[in-house]
């Protein structure tokens, strides 16, 4: 009985791993919107806070903002169209 469970098992975790690579069961598509990106013209000095960034770019408009860079420049973001 032991060696049945033993190779059914086996067999039940083989099919499962099939049925994973072999893409079958639903499809579902996600589409992820671009994202822009601009250096913020009002932020001033060295981007240390990426939160202070971000509110500075909220006030240009943008959804949000990063630190990028050697020189730490404030980038703003959103999403494209």
């Amino acid at each position: 009985m032991e060696s049945f469970m033993r190779v059914f098992s086996t067999f039940f975790v083989a099919l499962l791993l099939l049925v994973a690579s072999a893409g079958i069961g639903p499809n579902v598509m996600v589409a992820e919107a671009r994202t822009c990106e601009s250096q913020s013209l009002k932020y001033e000095g060295m981007c240390l806070r990426e939160s202070h960034c971000a509110s500075v770019c909220q006030t240009e408009g943008y959804s949000g903002g990063d630190c990028h860079g050697l020189y730490s420049i404030c980038v703003c973001t959103k999403d494209c169209q």
